[in-house]
């Protein structure tokens, strides 16, 4: 899920930066241009790790900022395909469910990627929402997504789309990286599922 990328950055810097130590300057500088924003194919900048080297310093005709090549280590999150994640449910609508962890949001959960059989029903206290019911094979048991509790998922996929030259207002904002998972398998889906199942095969019978 997370994992360590090296990166080499031309750092243009601020002057009044320069009374600071300049590997504190530089780190402060990349933590603003980096921390929190997706790199296509790389993933969401978590922290600046390490800094590496800090070369070339040198300042452009006509302009009083001094100028570096910085060679940097990131903290990137960007889960593997086939990875076991535990998320807070989000949204859930008629297209299915919206995953978050917290500091990133745009997992989801199609409906053709949930429990089979499954089905929603208006969800009473949201507009344009739902919850999703799974229908326990071979039992009349009914399991709730309700967001109580927290759901596995297994990461499907992990996709960059392009940047929109055009984006209608009433769509929703653009996600630079989006992971679609599935609960299509024992174990994923609201972790109290299994633990309630494991209670039931634990429970003696009686003699």
């Amino acid at each position: 899920m997370f994992y360590l990328s090296r990166i080499e950055h031309t750092l243009r810097l601020p002057p009044h930066l320069l009374s600071l130590c300049l590997e504190d300057a530089v780190r402060g500088e990349l933590e603003k241009l980096f921390l929190d924003k997706v790199i296509a194919n790389l993933g969401l900048c978590i922290s600046v790790h390490t800094i590496q080297s800090i070369k070339d310093g040198f300042i452009l005709p006509n302009d009083g900022h001094p100028t570096f090549r910085v060679e940097f280590t990131l903290i990137m999150f960007r889960p593997f395909v086939g990875e076991i994640i535990v998320a807070k449910l989000k949204e859930s609508t008629a297209n299915g469910l919206r995953l978050s962890l917290e500091f990133f949001d745009d997992i989801y959960v199609p409906v053709h990627l949930l429990p089979v059989p499954s089905h929603s029903v208006p969800d009473p206290g949201k507009r344009d929402r739902v919850v999703w019911i799974w229908k326990f094979p071979d039992s009349d048991e009914e399991l709730v997504i309700d967001g109580i509790d927290e759901i596995k998922f297994q990461v499907h996929s992990v996709n960059f789309p392009p940047i929109p030259i055009e984006q209608p207002e009433d769509s929703k904002p653009f996600a630079p990286m989006v992971v679609t998972g599935s609960i299509d398998f024992d174990g994923l889906g609201p972790v109290s599922w299994w633990v309630d199942a494991e209670d039931k095969d634990e429970e003696p019978e009686d003699p």
